[in-house]
């Protein structure tokens, strides 16, 4: 009779440095539990060859049977990668081999085993598309001239001396299901468009005052910091490991309110078993965390979705919802 799993016990055992979760069954044998990661990271450095790195980091993530979104540069890597565990760890320990990636800030969580739908690995003008490429300067310690960087317990000291402003990074849609206390959101649906947005003059009223970006993990602010910096703004900081950072160090008990965005399969993120639900569902209004593309098939639009009215049929944009007829693709 072949062993059953229902009375089945975990333990972890390590494997070539790698720590693999296993399940004792009840006919004694041990067998491998899946456990799904994602891993988030950037570094800013500069690269002569972008394209010689993509092709080994291509070949390395299908060796190991990765999937995820890739994006090099001059100005170094941008990368989110999901896999088992043990495979991910390879990967994270190969890159690190590279000199100019040894010191990869790793930032994980967990996975669902399908949070990419395939690999993408390119090269890009920038790893953030700001639309300056020209502009941005990086040298082996990062980023020149951007602002300074708060651990989360830095920014806490600092929020105690000062009344600081905080200033979203990201695309508009992302804060409305999470975003810092009283945030600054700029109306930008896209990153390319903050470099016009900050030239418009609707924030020169901070432009000596504390003002601290933020973004997801850390890459959109520190770019970001620095075109605010040339930009005249004086005191400028970066959250350094953007949210993902904070919501490790403090959960919801701090000054971040709500889910994070990310662009994955799993939609958004909590950071605890109390996050507070800000998002309201454009049909109903109903309070959800829940997001998905407009139903126009050639519009990107995110929206605040919940369950009950994603499976009641199609929802639109205000654009689309006033056109009154869903585009073809």
């Amino acid at each position: 009779m072949g062993g059953g799993t229902d009375r089945s016990t975990c333990r972890a055992t390590s494997q070539n440095s790698a720590f693999i979760i296993q399940t004792l069954t009840t006919d004694g044998y041990t067998r491998p539990v899946a456990v799904p990661k994602i891993l988030l990271f950037y570094v800013f450095t500069p690269l002569a060859d972008p394209e010689a790195i993509r092709l080994w980091q291509r070949e390395l993530c299908r060796s190991l049977d990765l999937t995820g979104r890739i994006v090099l540069s001059p100005h170094g890597i941008n990368a989110t990668v999901g896999g088992e565990l043990a495979d991910v760890k390879r990967y994270l320990r190969t890159t690190r081999e590279y000199a100019p990636f040894a010191g990869v800030d790793a930032k994980w969580s967990e996975g669902t085993g399908h949070d990419f739908p395939k690999l993408s690995v390119k090269v890009r003008d920038e790893i953030v598309t700001f639309g300056a490429p020209d502009e941005l300067r990086v040298d082996e310690q990062g980023v020149v001239g951007g602002g300074t960087r708060l651990s989360p317990d830095d920014l806490h000291d600092l929020m105690d001396r000062e009344q600081v402003t905080f200033f979203d990074g990201r695309n508009e849609f992302e804060s409305r299901i999470g975003r810092f206390r009283d945030a600054v959101v700029p109306d930008v649906a896209t990153t390319r468009e903050f470099v016009a947005e900050i030239e418009s003059g609707r924030y020169d009223h901070l432009k000596d005052e504390p003002i601290v970006t933020y973004c997801t993990g850390g890459v959109r602010c520190e770019v970001l910091s620095s075109l605010m910096t040339s930009r005249g703004f004086s005191r400028v900081y970066q959250l350094e490991g953007g949210v993902v950072r904070y919501g490790e160090r403090f959960g919801d008990d701090g000054v971040w309110d709500g889910s994070l965005y990310v662009f994955d399969g799993r939609g958004s993120v909590d950071f605890s078993d109390h996050t507070a639900v800000l998002g309201r569902c454009v049909r109903c209004g109903d309070a959800t965390k829940r997001m998905q593309n407009c139903s126009d098939v050639q519009c990107r639009e995110q929206l605040v979705v919940c369950d009950a009215c994603g499976r009641g049929g199609a929802v639109h944009c205000d654009p689309h919802r006033a056109s009154g007829v869903p585009s073809q693709p």
